[in-house]
């Protein structure tokens, strides 16, 4: 197999380059500044056991490739809000003996929240989802760590919209020699809805800063509360307490101390303009408003941080307590109304 990294940022370009390590063929995708760093400089990834550049191919388009392997494994993980774009045209890359990456190749989505799959299955035939547990940071280009040890994360891998195969099997296996824990499942999705829920604090980290304070983990708890209502009056079941608890007590996977960014954060930092807020606290925005539920705190925690990326804003420039009281603010409008 040959792993094809759509998106060689934080979690793009750790995959790839830890699959790189244990002897893996990988292409890895950029763009711009980061596209030019890589080329020019190789992939410095830092991970538990120091830095090492990685010189691989790397390219901005299928053409780049003079086309597709039958072997060729999709690997997305641009952000949400660009994957749409990354599968035309991926999707529509030849590949060699007829058809189109689309018709003949898998593709797994490796975001978070749980859109991804869903765009990628318009216009795969076949989609996997990857549930990624994998703290890690990209603020300049060229440059990625991540720090965990002894493994580097943990990917939950299976088929979409559930099932697993032969296909999966592989690539859990060699992630598994590439330094993560790669289970196996049954449903992926139960646990993209697990993680969506932590997710929901990546526009109070990256609005407010991530330091943490109790009046942010009190406004987090509201917006959780807010997912779970939505979960339940649509029909979403997550994996649950035990579930959740059994792999957090068999995990390998150690972060190192002090604080971190989280993705959000990171994009606001590297002033890209957008951020994925539209598809993690906007998916309980959509779930509530499909179904009855009321999620005024999730919208509050999206509109902010559209505006922090669209404005260029600093990261962390805003207060908790202004936050909190936006918050509060939709609450009794919604209350209001009702």
């Amino acid at each position: 197999m040959r792993y094809i990294i759509i998106g060689a940022g934080a979690i793009g370009a750790t995959l790839g380059g830890r699959l790189a390590e244990s002897g893996g063929d990988v292409v890895l995708v950029a763009r711009g500044a980061h596209a030019a760093a890589l080329k020019a400089d190789g992939l410095h990834l830092t991970t538990a056991d120091g830095t090492r550049v990685h010189r691989l191919p790397v390219v901005e388009a299928p053409a780049e490739l003079g086309g597709l392997r039958p072997d060729d494994v999709l690997l997305l993980a641009v952000k949400t809000q660009h994957a749409a774009a990354a599968l035309d045209v991926w999707g529509a890359a030849e590949v060699a003996g007829g058809g189109t990456a689309a018709q003949r190749l898998p593709v797994v989505c490796a975001q978070n929240g749980v859109e991804s799959e869903r765009l990628a299955l318009r216009r795969f035939d076949r989609v996997y989802g990857a549930c990624v547990w994998l703290p890690s940071t990209f603020l300049e280009p060229g440059a990625v760590s991540a720090l965990c040890a002894p493994l580097t994360g943990m990917v939950h891998l299976g088929r979409y919209p559930r099932g697993t195969d032969r296909v999966v099997r592989r690539i859990a296996e060699d992630l598994g020699g590439a330094g993560f824990e790669a289970p196996v499942v049954e449903d992926v999705m139960a646990w993209k809805y697990d993680k969506l829920l932590t997710n929901l604090a990546n526009a109070v980290q990256a609005t407010t800063g991530p330091e943490p304070h109790p009046a942010k983990a009190l406004l987090v708890a509201r917006a959780v509360a807010e997912a779970r209502a939505a979960f339940a009056a649509a029909g979403v079941v997550p994996v649950g307490e035990a579930e959740r608890a059994a792999a957090a007590r068999e995990t390998r996977i150690v972060p190192p101390p002090g604080l971190r960014g989280g993705s959000s954060w990171q994009s606001l930092r590297r002033g890209t303009g957008s951020v994925e807020a539209d598809y993690l606290n906007g998916e309980i925005s959509l779930l509530g408003r499909l179904h009855g539920v009321p999620t005024p705190v999730n919208d509050t925690l999206r509109h902010a941080a559209n505006i922090f990326a669209r404005e260029s804003l600093p990261p962390g420039s805003m207060s908790v307590e202004d936050l909190t009281a936006l918050a509060d603010e939709a609450a009794a409008r919604g209350r209001a109304v009702s």
